[in-house]
């Protein structure tokens, strides 16, 4: 099953509220990952940043995989729906826990707490040009 632009910016958006407890402006930590890795990291990181600011024009443009941000825009913009989906976090933190590597394509594993539970997502990343962009999360 394929899911909607919506399902995704849910889920990106879930992984988020997941975190709701993290202080503020805090960023996913990228030491201890080297090459593709860090890079794969620093996006991340990115993400969590622009998240946190509520920054949906950054999570876009620089965060988010051009086919994911194509089907955002269908479903009523990608900036409107990610506002409208981001409306309720105060917070993201996340740990990255492990970084995967296939070519273009890699996995983040990301561990996050909410009620001090623990969740561990998976974000799938594409290289675009010389970036890494999100393209999904499950």
């Amino acid at each position: 099953m394929i899911a909607s632009p919506r399902q995704i910016a849910c889920g990106l958006c879930a992984l988020a509220l997941t975190a709701g407890l993290a202080a503020c402006g805090e960023t996913a930590s990228t030491s201890g990952f080297k090459g593709e890795s860090h890079e794969i990291a620093q996006t991340v990181s990115n993400f969590q940043g622009d998240a946190s600011a509520n920054d949906q024009k950054k999570l876009c443009e620089n965060d988010l995989a051009a086919p994911l941000t194509a089907k955002l825009r269908a479903a009523g913009g990608c900036q409107a729906v990610l506002k409208e989906q981001l409306r309720e976090i105060d917070a993201l933190g996340l740990t990255i826990e492990s970084i995967a590597v296939n070519g273009s394509a890699a996995t983040a594993h990301v561990k996050s707490t909410y009620s001090g539970k623990s969740h561990i997502s998976t974000l799938t990343l594409v290289k675009e040009g010389s970036r890494w962009k999100i393209s999904g999360v499950s």
